[in-house]
């Protein structure tokens, strides 16, 4: 197991050696240095987590050291531990302003140096990992293409991410709505708070506002403990409200009252809460329509409807689909570890030439695939599985690659069969399928099919 790396700063000998010592014993690999010149020349590179560092130096003093390390790079910034002969208050306040995680006086404790050390060296691990995580997030929520609409939602972004506005993100399903809602999250003030994603299309009916604004212990049956709701979890950051036009009027009526006071009753509750939260939510179906047919409240609408965004399908923006291609070729390649493939321009072309009804979804599913499916490494036309697929629905079973892909065809023309009777109502589709709701729209996501295609 690697040592901690430690580096002692003092102009003292006898407290280099001391300190070197004790902490030598603990475990650790520790360096010194006898001036704030000599840690700064010592610190690029050498890996050290923890630097213990005297502030009364000779030259450069320790408060100037302290200023310089905290302009390192986070991978390279060990965490300080100030100390001094001279304590005072003010030199202690003035240290941990400039980033010291903490101040010890001398004569040192050695119980309390060791203390110390390991927990400035714990927080350094934790940080170096919430850093880690961001950065993976960064990397799962980058929106991917350089084409005219793209590059203009990323610029729309930059600038109404910091804001508090409300957002509706318009698109057919599979564009990339919640990736859209994720990056506004992290691009805005509120990206070290919750995120919180209801998925109104998949929850029933009849527990939507429990799962919205929780519910007491006994307000229904079923109801055997407290349930925190979702816009009580999202206090402080951002809800987002996926699919809003499934949801009932009821519930509609509850949210928009949320949206205006920013206050709610839990379920069976006498009083109410209140909270803080942005709201982001976003549609697949023409809400405007839904308003003239009386399945959406007007006022809820433009109360939502404050920063439209909208994301294209990926039919109209055909030069990033290559782009996309390659990006998710790269992650599931890591993921799945295996060899890294490449497409040839064949492949690309019919890429390009495949009208994506389930948009970008659909295409990240095909990439997984041919991943998950094919050895070689080299990825030809003839190693897309649905280069043809669903370009007309009568097409020969012979143009199929797999006995799995005419199932998925078949599956989901008979779906799309029985929307269409139903002009597009999941609830009473799943009814005549013999599925429950939320497992037919599970279904339809993996096939690519929006609740009003």
């Amino acid at each position: 197991m690697k040592r901690r790396h430690i580096l002692v700063v003092d102009d003292e000998p006898a407290i280099r050696q001391s300190l070197s010592g004790v902490l030598e014993d603990e475990g650790y690999a520790v360096d010194v240095a006898e001036s704030g010149e000599a840690c700064l020349a010592a610190l690029p590179g050498a890996g050290f987590e923890l630097v213990l560092l005297d502030i009364w130096l000779p030259g450069i003093d320790g408060m100037d050291v302290l200023a310089r390390i905290q302009e390192l790079a986070i991978a390279e910034r060990p965490e300080v531990v100030v100390i001094s002969g001279h304590g005072s208050v003010e030199a202690a306040v003035k240290a941990t302003k400039l980033g010291a995680f903490d101040f010890l006086e001398k004569p040192l404790s050695v119980d309390k140096v060791l203390v110390v050390s390991k927990n400035a060296l714990d927080r350094r691990s934790l940080t170096l990992e919430n850093s880690r995580l961001k950065g993976d997030a960064d990397a799962r929520y980058r929106i991917i293409g350089e084409s005219v609409p793209m590059k203009a939602l990323r610029q729309q972004l930059s600038l109404m991410a910091g804001t508090n506005g409300r957002v509706l993100i318009f698109g057919e399903s599979g564009v990339g709505k919640e990736l859209v809602a994720h990056a506004l999250h992290s691009l805005s003030p509120r990206a070290s708070q919750p995120f919180v994603e209801v998925n109104c299309a998949a929850i029933p009916e009849e527990l939507i506002e429990s799962e919205l604004f929780g519910h007491l212990k006994g307000s229904f049956a079923g109801a055997h403990d407290d349930k925190t709701g979702k816009f009580q979890k999202a206090d402080g950051g951002t809800i987002f409200l996926d699919e809003i036009g499934d949801m009932s009027l009821r519930t509609q009526a509850k949210v928009l009252r949320a949206l205006d006071e920013q206050r709610f009753e839990p379920v069976g509750a006498a009083e109410s809460m209140q909270v803080d939260v942005r709201v982001v939510a976003s549609t697949n179906k023409n809400l405007e329509e839904e308003i003239e047919r009386g399945n959406f409240r007007e006022d809820l609408f433009y109360r939502l409807n404050v920063i439209p965004f909208v994301v294209p399908p990926l039919r109209e923006r055909k030069e990033d689909i290559a782009l996309l291609a390659d990006h998710f070729l790269s992650e599931f390649t890591t993921s799945y570890g295996r060899k890294p493939k490449e497409l040839t321009p064949e492949a690309y072309r019919t890429l390009v030439e495949y009208h994506w009804p389930g948009n970008v979804r659909e295409l990240r599913n095909l990439i997984e695939r041919i991943v998950i499916l094919n050895p070689q490494v080299r990825v030809d036309a003839r190693h897309i599985p649905l280069h043809a697929a669903r370009r007309q629905h009568d097409r020969p079973l012979d143009r199929f690659g797999s006995l799995q892909e005419v199932r998925e065809a078949a599956e989901r023309e008979y779906i799309l069969k029985k929307l269409e009777e139903t002009n597009g109502n999941v609830s009473r589709t799943a009814e005549l399928l013999g599925l429950e709701r939320s497992n037919l729209y599970r279904k339809m996501k993996t096939l690519g099919i929006g609740p009003k295609e």
